[in-house]
C-alpha cells in the first residue's frame, strides 16, 4: 500500500494562481514529479545548437498528423469505390477540409524532413554511443514504425499513384522464396489490391501503427532522459568526476525549462512560417509532396507510364532497383572479400573461420540460385536495419565528429551527397547510366556502415576536452 501524502499548505493570501497550483499538485502529485523529472530539473548540456531542435519538431508534426487524421477520419470513407470521391468530398464540400487534407499531406514529408535531420544529427554527434544505444534503437523502430505509416496512409487517397505504388510494393513480398505468394495474398487480403487491402492499411493506419509509434515515442524520451542528453562536444556532463555545484546539479548544464523550450519555441515558429507557406501556397510542392497522377481515381486497368514512391522512399527504392543479374555478381565478389578477410586476416578463433566460410558458401550459393527480385527486396530492407547496429559498428575513440580526423567530415558529405542521389535517381523511370549510378551509391552506402570497424579508427583524433566548450552569447 502506498504511503500517505501530506498535502502542502498554502498562504491564505496567495495569488490564486498558486492556490489553483497548489490545489492541483495535492491531488496530481504525479503529473508535477514527471514535469520536474523532465523539464525543470533535467539538466541538459549548456552548448545545444540548432541541430538539436528537430527532436521537438518531430513532436510537433507527430500531434499536427494526429489532430488533422482525426478530422480527416470524420468524413473519409474506407470503401475502394468512394474512397476518392469522399478525399473529394472533403477538399471541395467539407468547411477547411482542403487545409486539413493539406497539412496531413504536408505533414506526412514534413515528419520526414524532421526525422532525417534528427538521425542526421545523431550521426554527427556520435548520439547512438554508449550508454544511449537503446535511445537510439528507439529511434530506429520509430523510424521504421514511421515508413509503414506513411506507407499505409499514401494508399487512402485511392488515386492512381496510391493504387500502383501498393501494387509494386506489396507484390515485392512475392518475391521471398516459398512464402512470397501467400504472404502478398495475406498483405492485400485478395489476390489484387482492392476494398480488401484498403481496410487493412486504413485499420492500420489509423489505429494499430499510431499507437505503436506513440508507444515508442514514450519509450525513446524516457530512455533519453534516463541517461542524458549527448551534445555537439560528444563529452558527458554527469557521472564522477564531472563538477556540480552544491546541489548536485551538472555546472556544464542548464535546466531544460525554461533554456531549451524557449530555444524549441523559437524553432517551432521557424518552422511553422515555412510549413504555413507550403500548406497555403504550394501543397504540391512540385509534385513530390503530391503527384499529379494521384488526383485520377485509382484505375486497375490503367498503369500509369512511371510508378515511383514519394521522395522520402525512394533512396530505398533506388537500391531495390540497382540489384540486378549483373548487380549480383559485385555483390558476390563482396561477400567473397568479406569471408576472404574473416577467415585470413582476422583473429577469429579456428572454429569461428571455419563458421564464417561456411555461412559464406551458403550465401553465396543461395545468391546465385535465388532471382535478383528477391535480394533488391533484401538490400531494400537491410538498407533500412543497418542502422539499428551502428553503436557497435562505430569505434572511433571520438563521439563527436567535431573531433574526428578532419577527412571523416568530407566522408560524410560524400555519404550525404549519395543518399541524395540516390533519391533522386528513384524518382525517374529507369535508364542505363541512372542504373550504374545507383548501383555505385548502393555499394558505397552499405561500405560506410559495413567499413565503419575499419575506416572509424583511421586517422588520429583530435583532444578531447574534459568539459564541453561553450561561449555565452
Amino acid at each position: 500500500m502506498a504511503a500517505y501524502r501530506e498535502f502542502k499548505q498554502i498562504s491564505p493570501n496567495a495569488s490564486a494562481t498558486a492556490k489553483l497550483t497548489n490545489w492541483l499538485e495535492n491531488r496530481f502529485p504525479t503529473a508535477f514529479d514527471a514535469y520536474k523529472v523532465h523539464m525543470s530539473e533535467y539538466y541538459a548540456p549548456k552548448n545545444f545548437n540548432f541541430w538539436y531542435i528537430f527532436g521537438s519538431l518531430a513532436l510537433l508534426v507527430l500531434v499536427i498528423q494526429i489532430v488533422t487524421g482525426i478530422f480527416l477520419v470524420m468524413h473519409y470513407k474506407p470503401d475502394a469505390a468512394k474512397a476518392f470521391e469522399s478525399v473529394e468530398y472533403i477538399m471541395r464540400d467539407v468547411p477547411w477540409g482542403w487545409l486539413i487534407r493539406y497539412m496531413h499531406s504536408t505533414g506526412a514529408s514534413a515528419f520526414f524532413v524532421v526525422v532525417y535531420l534528427h538521425m542526421f544529427r545523431g550521426l554527427l554527434y556520435g548520439s547512438y554511443r554508449k550508454p544511449r544505444e537503446l535511445v537510439w534503437l528507439f529511434g530506429c523502430a520509430i523510424f521504421l514504425a514511421l515508413m509503414g505509416e506513411a506507407f499505409m496512409g499514401y494508399l487512402l487517397p485511392w488515386g492512381q499513384m496510391s493504387y500502383w505504388g501498393a501494387q509494386v510494393i506489396v507484390n515485392l513480398f512475392s518475391a521471398i522464396p516459398f512464402i512470397g505468394p501467400d504472404l502478398s495474398i495475406f498483405i492485400r487480403g485478395d489476390y489484387v489490391v482492392g476494398d480488401a487491402t484498403l481496410n487493412r492499411f486504413f485499420s492500420f493506419h489509423v489505429i494499430a501503427v499510431p499507437l505503436v509509434l506513440l508507444g515508442l515515442v514514450v519509450a525513446h524520451l524516457l530512455a533519453l532522459h534516463d541517461v542524458g542528453s549527448n551534445n555537439p562536444d560528444g563529452i558527458e556532463i554527469k557521472g564522477p568526476g564531472k563538477p556540480m555545484d552544491e546541489k548536485g546539479h551538472p555546472l556544464d548544464g542548464v535546466p531544460f525549462h525554461p533554456y531549451y523550450t524557449v530555444h524549441d519555441i523559437f524553432g517551432v515558429g521557424l518552422f511553422l512560417f515555412v510549413f504555413s507557406a507550403i500548406v497555403f501556397l504550394a501543397p504540391e510542392m512540385g509534385g513530390y509532396f503530391l503527384e499529379a497522377n494521384n488526383f485520377i481515381p485509382a484505375d486497375p486497368l490503367k498503369t500509369p507510364s512511371h510508378i515511383a514512391p514519394v521522395w522520402y522512399f525512394t533512396p530505398f527504392y533506388s537500391m531495390l532497383r540497382a540489384v540486378t543479374s549483373e548487380m549480383m555478381y559485385a555483390l558476390i565478389a563482396c561477400v567473397v572479400l568479406g569471408v576472404g578477410y574473416g577467415v585470413l586476416k582476422s583473429k577469429l578463433a579456428g572454429v569461428l573461420k571455419g563458421a564464417v566460410a561456411v555461412a559464406g558458401v551458403i550465401v553465396i550459393a543461395l545468391m546465385l540460385t535465388i532471382d535478383a527480385k528477391f535480394w533488391g527486396v533484401v538490400t531494400m530492407g537491410a538498407a533500412v536495419v543497418i542502422l539499428f547496429f551502428l553503436p557497435w559498428l562505430d569505434c572511433s575513440p571520438a563521439r563527436s565528429i567535431r573531433y574526428r580526423p578532419s577527412w571523416h567530415k568530407w566522408l560524410y558529405v560524400i555519404f550525404v551527397i549519395v543518399f541524395f542521389v540516390l533519391g533522386y535517381l528513384g524518382m525517374l523511370a529507369p535508364f542505363p547510366l541512372g542504373e550504374r549510378v545507383s548501383q555505385v551509391g548502393t555499394l558505397f552506402y552499405f561500405g560506410f556502415f559495413l567499413l565503419m570497424p575499419w575506416w572509424s579508427r583511421l586517422g588520429e583524433s583530435k583532444p578531447v576536452p574534459e568539459r564541453i566548450n561553450f561561449v555565452a552569447h
